[in-house]
């Protein structure tokens, strides 16, 4: 068939044209294994404990995105008509950004200790079925679109800022996909005006008309909400701890007491030599199914941690975002001490966890605003975005119900005595 349609829930029919040589390109990657497995990798890692319909994909997050890379292109394009000759690398790029995911996404992340964005970068590179068919396309394709990936960097900015600034295509998927899967209504972004205010800055880097203004203010804002009350939601900081715990108690506890077929032992105990099939083995599936055999009849430790997860027996989390470091280490060791008298191992039910996020970076690759004679940074136009500059914190105090009571009263009195 001379053309293939993704029916998307968010941006309807995404139809891709075998007779235009770069979706031509997007169509042969959608249906390679790699790419495939994301269909097997959430994009919100456990947060389906949290907001039960968040069990979207990688897979439909990476499709959006280049859905979107394609209508940013078209607007680009009346401006400057030879940015399609990037088209291949743009679309190859905002398919395959995302490739190099483990399982759970950004909780995988954590969890083993990896980065994404380098194990994109290595498949494109090494992996026949990425690396032929970019080759294929133009001599250069793949590494251009690792470089990009991996690093950033690509010879046309505005190419670059497409896939990777603080405006990218990934950025206004995931957040308009993450509310709609979440239940969420912050995630509601004005696309259409965000994509007709694109525009080139004399430089030829990406830059916004001034009439799209308020809905890059409203995009950032939104930014901000969902990384609020989505992504840094509380029971997703329990939950992100406890699978960072159980795959540190599994390395501790070694392989002559912890069962792990080839993939997952490789992960856990050697992931210093994972290989492309070692790698692309592991998904959401296969971390699954190791849990719930930690649970059956794995050691003690490790059952009471996969027990919580999997039964979704979920520890409490007390923000101490307003307490000292002092205050916070000393509400830790009062929970841990709770936590023992109960009978219960602190080392598996007792932590803090610590999260910092800025909603606007203007030094790292920031937005400007462009009429056609003024270039200007956008912070400097809007007092909204200049607010979101300013970094934030919280911190979570993790620990057993059992003990939420007389921790909760130690905190009234650390609150009191800061106060006065």
């Amino acid at each position: 068939m001379a053309s293939r349609t993704y029916h998307d829930p968010l941006h309807g029919a995404i139809r891709l044209d075998r007779r235009l040589p770069a979706e031509a390109l997007a169509i042969e990657l959608i249906d390679t294994p790699p790419f495939q497995r994301l269909r097997r990798i959430r994009q919100l890692g456990p947060a389906y404990l949290t907001f039960h319909g968040a069990e979207s994909s990688r897979f439909t997050h990476s499709l959006g995105v280049l859905h979107l890379a394609r209508r940013a292109l078209q607007e680009l394009c009346r401006l400057q008509p030879d940015l399609e000759q990037h088209a291949g690398v743009l679309y190859s790029a905002a398919l395959l950004h995302d490739v190099g995911h483990g399982p759970l996404s950004h909780s995988g992340e954590e969890m083993y200790g990896l980065h994404h964005e380098a194990w994109s970068a290595r498949l494109i590179r090494e992996h026949p079925s990425l690396r032929e068919p970019l080759e294929a396309f133009a001599p250069g394709t793949a590494e251009a679109v690792a470089t990009l990936l991996g690093q950033s960097r690509y010879a046309n900015p505005a190419i670059q800022a497409l896939v990777s600034s603080q405006l990218d295509c990934d950025r206004l998927d995931y957040l308009l996909r993450d509310s709609y899967s979440t239940g969420t209504r912050y995630g509601q972004l004005d696309l259409e005006r965000i994509l007709a205010s694109l525009t080139l800055a004399p430089d030829g880097q990406l830059a916004l008309h001034p009439k799209g203004l308020m809905a890059v203010e409203h995009y950032l804002v939104v930014r901000n909400l969902m990384y609020r009350s989505v992504y840094n939601h509380r029971l997703n900081v329990v939950c992100n701890w406890l699978l960072s715990r159980t795959v540190s108690v599994a390395r501790q506890l070694g392989p002559a007491t912890v069962w792990a077929d080839a993939v997952m032992a490789r992960w856990l105990w050697q992931p210093d030599q994972l290989d492309l099939t070692h790698f692309l083995g592991n998904d959401d599936h296969r971390t699954g199914y190791h849990l719930q055999r930690w649970q059956e009849d794995g050691p003690e430790p490790l059952r009471i941690l996969c027990a919580r997860l999997l039964d979704r027996q979920l520890l409490k989390a007390t923000d101490v975002s307003r307490l000292s470091s002092e205050q916070r280490l000393t509400l830790l060791a009062q929970a841990r001490q709770l936590s023992a008298a109960a009978g219960l191992d602190a080392d598996l039910c007792c932590g803090l966890q610590r999260q910092r996020n800025r909603g606007y970076h203007p030094y790292r690759g920031g937005l400007r605003l462009w009429d056609g004679r003024n270039l200007t940074a956008l912070e400097q136009r809007s007092a909204l975005v200049n607010s979101l500059s300013q970094t934030s914190e919280s911190a979570w105090l993790i620990h057993p119900k059992e003990v939420a009571g007389p921790l909760r009263q130690h905190l009234a009195l650390e609150s009191a005595d800061g106060a006065s």
